[in-house]
């Protein structure tokens, strides 16, 4: 979920005084084991502060003057992680692109913030197995559980302040860490113990269950590119416009059966309850996003929702991206052209969809390198669907995975050359292929869409899966 929300556009320029000369001095660097790319990328919410290649060694170094406290983030393509940064400080990190965040251990002046933030990262993706049990309980007993993941960490900090002077700024960010993924776990709850446990309607909860949203800051600046105050920000909306709807909007069952009666109650409530305009525009394109890669037919009521978008984001290339999904949806209707979309083989040489296609039915696919697990799923699944449908030619497609690790990636799983492409700009292939999931595929006959929202396993039901 990351990558969908950080963009690395605009050339940031900060100053801290009036002579940038006179400011301390940042120093931030390393080494990585295994790149993947030549470079890394230093960036601030939005903006790209400098980037540096790797040297002979692969070892990077920034050194900064002038700098905003807070947190930033370094991208080594295609992983990024967070990098907690403020004036005086001098870090070095050592990682091994083979296991990105597990082996990320940053040393010297700055380090203690920074080691608690990816000891708080690693613990979230951790703590998925136990939440996918905890959600089956009664919200007394899951309470009590969050209760005590919350308090570990908090205790884990306390530590960590004792021992160490943190800046009052890199303790609240500490703080947010520790609070906003377990504020999340409580505003999914309800939904996803419906679903864990079969039942019909949402369980009664007691009046102290969100005794956290008094404490919560739904207008936070400083937290409005980090993933899990952005990823509470969400669940926490979703679940008020869900409420508010049930209560309000006539017919029990629109919150939960009519997609775009929903989305369009939670961007009215964006507009309301945010006022931070950066954090406003990203939640309101996270909404039109979501329900547009699940809506596969264009509709005036779908073109509604998409003017009441326009009328409440300020931002213009949220609002171009918009409208390239929307036409992406409508391209990829049966009987049209498949759109004008090019790719690049395997020697480097552009290739368009329409060449791909020709004289040919074509099934196209998708993966990336960051999901090796499904990959693997995937080889096996294609390999079967080339054995029970011989005439058709299958081809992949490859995002969000540095162009040297995709063509190391198609030798290491002796792909075939031939009909593996490289789709190095994300943004444009996922709105006009309209990419909702890893098991999403578009079926094309000579350069005609046959299906343009067609899924792997169960558009072929012939095929009994492994």
């Amino acid at each position: 979920m990351v990558r969908f929300l950080l963009s690395f556009t605009a050339l940031s320029i900060i100053a801290c005084a009036p002579k940038p000369e006179e400011c301390p001095t940042v120093f931030f660097g390393g080494a990585i084991v295994n790149p993947t790319s030549d470079a890394v990328v230093l960036c601030r919410n939005n903006s790209t502060v400098d980037s540096v290649q790797l040297d002979e060694q692969h070892r990077f170094s920034f050194t900064l003057k002038g700098i905003e406290e807070g947190l930033y983030h370094f991208n080594h393509s295609p992983e990024l992680q967070y990098v907690y940064l403020q004036e005086g400080d001098s870090m070095l990190i050592r990682l091994n692109t083979m296991a990105f965040d597990e082996s990320l251990v940053f040393s010297g002046k700055g380090s203690e913030i920074n080691n608690f933030l990816i000891e708080m990262f690693l613990t979230y993706e951790q703590e998925a197995p136990l939440l996918d049990q905890y959600y089956a309980l009664n919200p007394d007993a899951f309470s009590v559980k969050m209760d005590s993941l919350h308090s570990a960490k908090t205790a884990y900090l306390h530590e960590l302040t004792a021992s160490h002077a943190l800046s009052a700024k890199a303790v609240a960010m500490a703080k947010a860490a520790i609070d906003y993924p377990v504020f999340m776990y409580k505003e999914k709850y309800p939904f996803y113990h419906k679903k864990k446990t079969g039942r019909e309607i949402i369980c009664d909860l007691p009046p102290t269950f969100y005794s956290h949203r008094n404490t919560v800051d739904l207008n936070n600046r400083e937290l409005t590119y980090f993933k899990p105050y952005f990823d509470f920000m969400k669940y926490h909306l979703g679940n008020l416009a869900y409420t508010t709807c049930k209560e309000n909007c006539e017919g029990a069952k629109k919150p939960a059966s009519d997609p775009l009666h929903f989305s369009t109650d939670k961007i009215q409530l964006i507009d309301r309850l945010v006022q931070e305009e950066e954090l406003k525009n990203l939640l309101l394109r996270n909404v039109a996003m979501n329900y547009l890669l699940k809506e596969h037919k264009s509709s005036k009521a779908c073109q509604a929702f998409i003017e009441k978008f326009y009328s409440l984001s300020t931002h213009k290339k949220h609002k171009e991206e918009i409208t390239h999904l929307y036409q992406g949806i409508q391209n990829l209707q049966p009987s049209n052209h498949l759109p004008n979309l090019v790719l690049t083989d395997i020697n480097n040489k552009a290739v368009s969809l329409k060449e791909i296609s020709k004289n040919n039915t074509t099934v196209f696919y998708f993966w990336t390198g960051d999901q090796e697990s499904h990959l693997k799923s995937l080889v096996r699944r294609v390999k079967k669907l080339k054995e029970e449908y011989p005439a058709h030619k299958f081809v992949g497609i490859n995002f969000r995975t540095d162009q040297l690790q995709w063509i190391r990636m198609v030798e290491e799983y002796n792909l075939d050359k031939g009909n593996q492409f490289y789709g190095e700009n994300f943004s444009e292939l996922q709105t006009t292929m309209i990419i909702d999931g890893l098991n999403k595929c578009v079926i094309a006959k000579d350069m005609v869409v046959v299906d343009g929202f067609a899924h792997l396993y169960t558009s072929f039901p012939a095929i009994a899966d492994e």
